[in-house]
């Protein structure tokens, strides 16, 4: 089943609601797209943006929570969530949504640089209270001074604008993204900016992107790709998209190599068995790699594609970079990387 012009078209419709600030009659849209389809992941963000919009945070905040738990492979709804934490002060749980956000996608700068902004407001908050306990400290007061000089308008570094030099720093305003339609070539649209703003630590930029469910297509690779080592190198990465395909977890964790670098500071051990789970829980997994480019320097290839991934409703279209390196007659993965 593939989604329809006219489905494509829902989303542009509550969008434009949005942009026009319309944010009642764009909510009741969402409200009445989602009463048949109430999985939809990407009319469920418009609706967490919508609420944000419209001042509800509790409702946003449940809106976004709720996706996380459905979708966990999404890091935008994370992003968006540590966002809403942070207007309201909850810096701890900000910086628990942005470090999941990271987990999901090692590669999501929005993210990163959020969780920047967190641990600058929470190193704050931690030298203040070191001042109030020992104000004799003189350790303690240069430190804040440089925190706030990050966020000193005026400072001659041209560091990002927030609290006055006498405060302590306080996140800078943003304005959260809504995601862009379906990339249906007969219905695709520009994505649409959300109306408003709202105090948070940095620009997160949201871009779901929703599919339907389509069989696994072979991977189309790069005609210009020759030589034994480059083919090698590309039949390796065909195994592991296939592999993941399949759910056979055992051949697809084999494809990573000794010296493979988990996200974070996560241990291989707690890497596996995290993929091993999510592997495996999903009824099916459809994985099309497309314009598959390898190039071999030696003994170390890398592999540029984009990926389109599609398990139990939810869809996620993307590049990603895979780092390979021959030991003894196979090409084991070393590192990977999405969105570069």
């Amino acid at each position: 089943m593939m989604f329809s012009v006219a489905h494509a078209d829902d989303y542009t419709d509550v969008s434009q609601l949005m942009r026009a600030g319309k944010l009642p009659e764009a909510l009741s849209k969402a409200d009445q797209y989602l009463t048949s389809k109430p999985k939809d992941p990407q009319m469920r963000f418009l609706k967490g943006v919508i609420q944000r919009d419209a001042g509800k945070t509790t409702d946003a905040i449940g809106t976004f929570t709720r996706l996380t738990e459905d979708y966990p492979e999404l890091p935008e709804p994370y992003n968006n969530l540590a966002v809403l934490y942070a207007g309201q002060s909850q810096f701890d749980k900000a910086r628990a949504a942005l470090e999941m956000a990271i987990r999901t996608n090692p590669s999501y700068a929005t993210a990163h640089e959020n969780l920047g902004d967190v641990y600058a407001k929470l190193a704050s908050q931690a030298y203040n209270k070191a001042l109030q306990l020992d104000a004799t400290n003189p350790a303690v007061a240069p430190k804040l001074a440089l925190i706030r000089e990050l966020f000193n308008p005026t400072s001659p570094k041209g560091q990002k604008s927030g609290a006055p030099a006498h405060s302590t720093p306080t996140p800078a305003a943003v304005a959260v993204k809504a995601p862009p339609p379906l990339p249906n070539p007969a219905s695709a649209k520009a994505p649409v900016t959300a109306p408003t703003t709202q105090t948070a630590p940095a620009t997160p930029t949201a871009a779901v992107t929703a599919e339907a469910p389509a069989p696994v297509t072979p991977p189309t690779t790069n005609a210009s790709t020759s030589g034994n080592s480059t083919k090698e190198a590309e039949a390796a990465v065909k195994s592991w998209a296939s592999a993941w395909a399949a759910k056979d977890v055992k051949t697809y964790l084999a494809a990573y190599g000794r010296d493979f670098a988990p996200p974070g500071s996560m241990k291989r051990s707690a890497w596996e068995n995290e993929r091993r789970e999510r592997i495996s829980n999903k009824s099916k997994i459809s994985l099309k790699l497309e314009n598959l480019n390898i190039t071999v320097n030696g003994s170390n290839a890398t592999a540029k594609f984009r990926q389109d991934y599609k398990a139990d409703g939810i869809a996620v279209s993307s590049k990603k970079t895979l780092n390979l390196v021959k030991n003894g007659d196979r090409w084991l993965i070393v590192k990977e990387f999405t969105g570069s």
